[in-house]
């Protein structure tokens, strides 16, 4: 999942789409409601924890980019959203992603992109 630092950008929802493309090579529509928050421990190079708060947006991928800029640094992979849940570290976010497993099509946000995409 992609994440990063709050960009000097209006909105937040354009940040995750930078870093969706950034990260992820993925190009498409970017729900300007968040779909969910969780906290986690960002490890920094000096082994110094920073507290986080993230914002997750949802995203509807019409692309993917077969170069991209972190591509170096990255493995994109796939998972079913239950598989995911149970692969991530942070706690927080496995819940998120276990309460997107049941009908996520029905969430509000998830109706509004799939809407306005």
């Amino acid at each position: 999942m992609p994440q990063g630092w709050r960009m000097d950008v209006s909105k937040p929802w354009r940040t995750a789409e930078i870093e969706a493309l950034e990260e992820a090579g993925a190009i498409g529509h970017v729900g300007t409601e968040p779909i969910g928050r969780y906290r986690y421990d960002k490890i920094l190079d000096d082994g110094s924890a920073l507290p986080c708060r993230v914002e997750v947006f949802p995203m509807l991928v019409e692309q993917l980019k077969r170069d991209w800029k972190e591509r170096s640094q990255r493995t994109r992979r796939w998972f079913k959203v239950s598989a995911a849940a149970r692969r991530v570290d942070e706690p927080d976010l496995a819940a998120l992603l276990r309460g997107l497993a049941d009908k996520p099509l029905k969430r509000p946000e998830i109706k509004a992109l799939k809407r306005a995409s």
